[in-house]
């Protein structure tokens, strides 16, 4: 059985919550990557932030980037998998909440996040066709 512990990119950062959006945004640059997720202090999975909710909730609002903070942008349903969760359940998830990319979770600590690509390059074509489809079709 493969795991979303197999499939996860491990060692994830986290940008905080009380971290202003140009700093969010700056670690993404850094990082190369469209989304990270959002800590607490506690170190506790608080939500997750991508580039389009900083362009849509933000610079097509007019909003100053340095006066809005990362936590307030990752307050909607926190769409997490175990790490010992089947890699089905890992696709199913993604598809039934459209999500790219899902936190990964062990004794409620964040250890991983998987992404759209990690399920098209580890499961059948015609499941991971199915999942990305799933994702990406609107409402």
């Amino acid at each position: 059985m493969t795991t979303a512990r197999d499939i996860m990119t491990p060692d994830v950062e986290c940008v905080r919550s009380s971290d202003t959006i140009v700093t969010a945004a700056q670690r993404m640059a850094e990082l190369n990557v469209g989304a990270l997720p959002i800590c607490g202090e506690d170190n506790r999975l608080k939500g997750m932030l991508t580039d389009r909710d900083i362009v849509v909730k933000v610079i097509a609002q007019r909003k100053d980037p340095l006066g809005v903070d990362a936590g307030e942008l990752g307050g909607e349903e926190l769409v997490t998998v175990d790490a010992n969760d089947d890699v089905r359940k890992v696709m199913s998830v993604m598809s039934q909440h459209q999500v790219r990319r899902v936190p990964v979770l062990e004794n409620g600590q964040l250890v991983g996040i998987i992404a759209q690509a990690d399920v098209a390059t580890t499961v059948e074509n015609t499941e991971a066709g199915s999942t990305v489809e799933a994702i990406s079709t609107d409402f």
